[in-house]
């Protein structure tokens, strides 16, 4: 791995929630930050293209301009992402079902491969693909929990492509995060706060600097031996939920 100061990453999803926050922390830490995302541009990036992540052609364009226009692109973060949908099977309408597959999971594979195979081509490069704790585990989203326990696989699949060739892939995978787009379920009445954060060990919700934190990590050169690392970050979800049915984790 090069040195990141200075170094080109693409982060996908960057003009809100997650992706924001990664782009955000990785500018202060030096990266020259090119976002990809269906929003309008915003200023202090090195790049913005208009992009949807599931337009095979797109990407590849996009992807081939950046490298054409700013040079070689050693990072690549795919946050890019539609929330999924919570009905049931028969009441889940098969347009949604689709756009939360194509998004999450064929859009991380469609940048994945067109930035990728240049870094292999190379021999250097680090890719983060944000997946869910809902890709371990079970809950009302027959779409987007499909989705992101497929880009897990995906991310270790590509970790055995790429390794040989000095590509690092690896997964961050949120709990449940204190982004707007969950603010606005809270407020909505579909998701209430409270019960996200209680199962949790720590009986928070996590922060999307936190999870900003964990992609810088696994992309810098402090991660230099790590790929095909699926890294949950979630407040400790996944080990205080099993504690429900003995009356949850123990207060401090």
């Amino acid at each position: 791995m090069s040195n990141p100061a200075g170094d080109l990453v693409i982060v996908t999803g960057g003009a809100s929630g997650i992706g924001a926050a990664v782009a955000a922390l990785l500018r202060t830490r030096g990266w020259r930050v090119v976002v990809f995302d269906i929003a309008p541009e915003r200023p202090g990036f090195a790049g913005w293209f208009r992009v949807d992540v599931s337009d095979e052609e797109a990407v590849e364009a996009a992807i081939r301009a950046v490298e054409d226009g700013l040079g070689p692109v050693f990072g690549l973060v795919n946050a890019a992402g539609v929330l999924g949908k919570m009905h049931a099977p028969q009441r889940l309408h098969m347009s949604d079902w689709d756009r939360e597959i194509a998004v999450d999971l064929r859009g991380t594979y469609l940048t994945c491969r067109a930035a990728g195979a240049r870094m292999a081509a190379r021999g250097a490069g680090a890719i983060v693909n944000i997946a869910s704790i809902m890709g371990m585990t079970s809950g009302p989203l027959h779409g987007y929990g499909p989705a992101k326990a497929a880009v897990i696989s995906l991310t270790t699949t590509l970790a055995g492509e790429w390794g040989p060739r000095g590509v690092r892939v690896n997964a961050v995978s949120p709990g449940f995060t204190r982004t707007q787009a969950l603010e606005k379920g809270v407020e909505a009445g579909a998701l209430d706060a409270e019960a996200l954060a209680r199962p949790s060990a720590m009986r928070r919700l996590v922060e999307p600097g936190e999870i900003a934190s964990a992609v810088a990590f696994l992309l810098g050169p402090e991660a230099s031996g790590i790929t095909g690392v699926n890294l949950p970050v979630d407040a400790g979800y996944l080990v205080g939920v099993t504690w429900q049915p003995y009356g949850g984790v123990r207060g401090a």
